[in-house]
This record gives structure tokens, sequence and C-alpha cells, in this order.
């Protein structure tokens, strides 16, 4: 897969393709519906398939410090479009400058003149433009002027627990899903666990101390973290090629057993006695088992933290 940031980096003689067009935050179900009918769109026509998004997300810029919490760094957004079958990931930068292009100027400019789209796939409540004037049948009716198909792919829902209602998957719903602990109905929206990444940190090796050496994790700023509490979930070394997933027990807050203030991600990695300081990991977020708590003694916490271990045992072998 080829990665462009920024239009400039369009090959010489570049043709025609198909392209979708978004945040993909998350990279869920919905999303892949259409990047999948993308893909399979441009292999019907013979023509590469282009995934369009934008970086920082388009509500920093438009209204600083409104940043939704990030479900996928760029990063790892890359590598799941990769794995769904797009040829090229363009990540256009956005700024204030671009958020005030309206909508006609945006299509004519980005995906006509300098993409050379045949057919755009996009979600039936895709917006675009200065203000998101732009909706799908402005973009149909430009795709008439200009010579490109446009597809307005439908939501995906699945029914609620409430009679006569649905669930419709998109970043908002599992943002809040993650923001309430709930990460089995996440993984549900995502179809995977939700994952944090970033780079091991020193703690204040309490842990160890207990019998239960931790693996701190510095997360990026706008990370979706999940609610305070303790879960179960796989740890991986993303420079470890070739290195399973291994079993972790996951605490997720502030330690209030012993007055903790930084909220902090840490993960009792199973069946390993190693130093993971420094090293670049992923956790993955299978299910959730309990509330964070205090205790009135280290003892009730150590017992209760091995009570957490089996847990994970059973969940995950």
């Amino acid at each position: 897969m080829q990665r462009w940031r920024g239009l400039e980096f369009i090959p010489g003689g570049w043709g025609r393709c198909v392209a979708t067009i978004g945040v993909f935050d998350g990279v869920h179900l919905g999303h892949q519906e259409l990047i999948h009918r993308a893909v399979q769109l441009a292999h019907e026509r013979g023509l590469p398939s282009v995934l369009v998004t934008f970086d920082p997300h388009p509500a920093e810029v438009v209204r600083p410090g409104s940043h939704p919490a990030q479900l996928t760094t760029l990063h790892r957004k890359a590598e799941l479009v990769e794995q769904l079958g797009i040829d090229v990931f363009c990540v256009l930068p956005f700024t204030l400058e671009l958020s005030r292009v309206p909508a006609d100027e945006f299509v004519h400019e980005v995906l006509v003149e300098q993409l050379h789209v045949a057919a755009v796939v996009v979600g039936e409540n895709f917006t675009f433009g200065y203000r998101a004037a732009g909706k799908v049948e402005l973009l149909a009716e430009l795709g008439q002027r200009f010579g490109f198909a446009v597809e307005g792919a439908k939501l995906v829902t699945v029914p609620n627990s409430s009679p006569h209602s649905e669930i419709t998957f998109s970043s908002t719903y599992i943002r809040a899903c993650i923001n309430a602990g709930d990460v089995t109905a996440a993984a549900a929206a995502l179809g995977r666990p939700h994952r944090l990444e970033g780079i091991v940190v020193r703690g204040d090796r309490r842990g160890h101390e207990l019998g239960f050496p931790t693996a701190n994790l510095s997360t990026p700023r706008f990370a979706a973290v999940p609610a305070d509490g303790v879960y179960a979930g796989r740890f991986s070394l993303l420079n470890a090629t070739g290195r399973p997933p291994l079993m972790a027990a996951i605490s997720v807050g502030t330690n209030p057993t012993f007055s903790g203030r930084e909220r902090r991600v840490e993960a009792f990695v199973l069946d390993v006695d190693e130093d993971f300081y420094g090293q670049r990991v992923a956790i993955d977020f299978t299910a959730r088992l309990r509330d964070m708590e205090r205790f009135d003694s280290t003892e009730a916490l150590v017992a209760q933290m091995h009570k957490d271990v089996r847990r994970t045992r059973e969940l995950l072998s």
C-alpha cells in the first residue's frame, strides 16, 4: 500500500481511481463496509482504491480543545485499511484554510483535478466542505457534472435491547462504550478489541514489590482510555515480529489503595518475567473484570489481584 501525506505525493501520470473519504477513526464495522465496497468497485473497474483521511482531527482545528478521544492512531489506521485491501492511504493535513474551502471547490480541486476519481464511496451521513455544507446529494450532483459515480452507503446498525430500536455503529457510539468501560460492546462495533498503543515507562515499582510487576503505558495525548477499572486483555510487543500476544490483567485508574492521583494504564503480563521498559507495545482490551476499588490493606489488594489473574486466564485461555 502506498502512503501519501498531502496531494503533492501523487505520482506523475496518475490515472483514475476509486476513492472513499472520511476521518475513519476506529476503522469500525461501518467503516469497513465502506472500504470493502470501494475496494470491490476499484477491482471491478481495474483501478486503484484510495482512502482519503485527515490529520489532525478536523474538530480540533475548527474548535480547538474539542478533539474527541482517539480510537486509532494514524499509524494503526493505516495498518487496518491496508489489511482491508486499500491501495493508497492518503492523509490530507487538515488546516483552517482547508476547513474554509467550499464543498464544490473541494470536489473540483481535490477529487477531480488531483485524484481523478472515477467513483466515490461515502456513508449516507457524509458531509464535507466549509461548515460541512456539502452532503451526499451535492456530491452526486457534482459527480454528474464532472463525470464520476457516487455511492452513499447505508450505516451499519444492529438491534438494541429496547424494543423497535437499533444501535448505529459509529465512532461516537464506540467512544461512549469505552468511556463507560464496556469494552465488550466496543469490540462488537469495532470488529476487534479496542487497542491502546504506547511506550512502556518507569512507574513507582509498587506492583513489583507486591509480586505483580506491571508495564506502565504512556499513551498518546488524545487516546480513548477505558473507564477506571480492571480488565482482561492481551499485550503485544509491536517491534517483536512473530512473537504472539501475551495474556495480561490491566489496571486503569489512580490506584486508590495507595492514594494515587495520576491516572495510569498498567498491564501485569502473565507467565513472563521481563522488563518491557522503553518498548513500544499495544494493549487490547477483551473484558472488564471489575471496578477500581480501594482496599483496607495490602493483603486484601494482593488477594484480589490473584483473583483478577485467575479470571483473566479463564477468559483468555
